[in-house]
């Protein structure tokens, strides 16, 4: 199924989670969202050149919406990460879903699927209950900017499902995304600190940009080929697969409230796949 993309993407964000905090100790947050954006950026022209995918496009101005709304998304979200609780971040980022929702229905004017808008909802509160956000008063202001991180990443969503529906392939459109990333990220480099890359650094910078981007891959096809509202719920997966890699790698011990959380997220996009009017009977 054309939607179980976002299976594949959530595993491999899943694995760039590992790499960032890996790479946490050697690098800012500033310079992992740098050379994540630029290991991407030269991936993904491998792959378009290998495939002889040209960068020309007449549909730059979505590109540009695209690119900007992911980039501004990506580093409020990686700011959030350095200020707020790591738990309270991921889950206001992962409010993405449920604008994704309002934004295809008032954009797009598609149906109101209440069952299937009930299964996001079911798991955004998965990620709640997994991730235990909390948010002091003095962290209001940064918590809205986490808000508008999941709002912004909806809006890059919604403008993948566009370029696809005017028949931009998956590697072009992540080739601009990681561009306008690149060429920002590098703007906000040069009012930071810029430390050394070193053998194991750069190995870690490697597998962040790689992951990275054959996730963005796999994200774009799922939004541009499968059921927006159904990709959306899959999103979630991230989560789960984020908590699995923590527990194998660190040793990090998930309470009965974080399984019961698991639960409901993949609950959520099952019943999503199954409420998706037709979906079970698409070929890839």
């Amino acid at each position: 199924m054309k939607s179980s993309w976002m299976l594949v993407a959530g595993l491999l964000f899943g694995g760039m989670g590992v790499f960032v905090k890996l790479g946490a100790p050697h690098f800012s947050y500033v310079e992992l969202v740098f050379y994540r954006s630029l290991f991407g950026l030269l991936l993904v022209y491998g792959i378009m050149c290998s495939q002889r995918i040209s960068v020309v496009t007449r549909h730059w101005r979505a590109h540009l919406w695209r690119g900007v709304s992911g980039s501004v998304a990506l580093a409020l979200f990686f700011y959030c990460i350095t200020v707020l609780p790591l738990a309270t971040a991921v889950t206001l980022n992962y409010t993405a879903p449920l604008f994704l929702t309002i934004f295809t229905i008032v954009v797009f004017k598609e149906k109101f699927h209440l069952p299937l808008t009930v299964a996001i909802g079911l798991g955004f509160c998965g990620v709640v209950l997994l991730l235990h956000p909390t948010l002091e008063r003095d962290q209001l202001l940064t918590g809205l900017l986490g808000l508008i991180s999941g709002c912004l990443a909806g809006v890059a969503y919604l403008n993948v499902r566009h370029l696809g529906m005017l028949g931009e392939p998956d590697t072009r459109t992540v080739f601009y995304f990681s561009l306008t990333a690149s060429l920002g990220g590098g703007v906000w480099m040069l009012f930071d600190t810029v430390h050394a890359i070193t053998a194991q650094g750069f190995l870690i910078l490697l597998g962040l940009g790689g992951s990275a981007t054959l996730a963005q891959l796999a994200m774009t096809r799922a939004y541009r080929t499968g059921k927006t509202l159904v990709v959306g719920s899959l999103a979630y997966s991230t989560i789960v697969f984020a908590s699995l890699f923590g527990m194998l790698l660190w040793d990090e011990i998930l309470s009965p409230s974080s399984w019961l959380g698991m639960a409901f997220i993949i609950v959520g996009g099952v019943l999503s796949l199954r409420l998706s009017p037709n979906i079970s009977s698409k070929k890839e």
